[in-house]
Order: C-alpha cells, then sequence, then structure tokens
C-alpha cells in the first residue's frame, strides 16, 4: 500500500537490506516494529517490497521524530539483532521531502 502523506516537507528514512538465509524470529519482530512505529510521535506511514533486495521507506514529520524512533529501546534491539543475525548488509538514508505528487490516489 502507498502511504498517504501530508503536503511537504516531512522526511523520509529508506533502509535498504539484503537478509541472511536466517529467520531467528525476523517476521515476528517486523511485525512488532511496524506496530510500535505507529504509535511514536511524528510517525507517517511507511512502504515495504522484498524480492531479494528489501526496501523499507518510513515517513516522519521531523528530523527529532526519527531520532526519538532510532533511540527507542525495543528499535534499538531490533537493530542490534538486525547486525547480528538477520542482515549481510544495509544501508539507511535520512531524506527531506520537499515535494510530491501522485497519480490515481484517491484522498
Amino acid at each position: 500500500m502507498i502511504a498517504k502523506t501530508p503536503a511537504p516537507p516531512y522526511y523520509a528514512v529508506i533502509f535498504t537490506n539484503l537478509r541472511t538465509d536466517a529467520d531467528n524470529g525476523y517476521a515476528a519482530m517486523a511485525d512488532l516494529m511496524d506496530d510500535l512505529a505507529q504509535q511514536q510521535d511524528g510517525y507517517l506511514g511507511m512502504e515495504s517490497v522484498r524480492d531479494g533486495l528489501g526496501i523499507t521507506v518510513s515517513y516522519w514529520t521531523s528530523l527529532e521524530a526519527i531520532k526519538n524512533w532510532k533511540n527507542n529501546a525495543a528499535h534499538r534491539q531490533a537493530q542490534q539483532n538486525g547486525r547480528t543475525e538477520w542482515y549481510k548488509c544495509y544501508k539507511t538514508r535520512v531524506c527531506k521531502v520537499e515535494r510530491d505528487y501522485d497519480f490515481g490516489m484517491s484522498e
């Protein structure tokens, strides 16, 4: 599903990754992180796909909201598990969205 975002400016965190073969609770943790992120102040939405390469884009109102999410205790544990078990490699990018437009999105 495409996230409904407000008029810019807002921020996007792009998390791109390659997984290991190990699951070791990954799916459950991913669901938990999705639920927890939605409860964070400043969270606007998320889009995620995986076809070998995984790409998750989360949208936030501010850099402070992103920092608070990065430092959330449960999220920090998931990050640690990601480095030790779930990801071969990853890259995180934080971007300011200055313009957006769409086609076919109903309000």
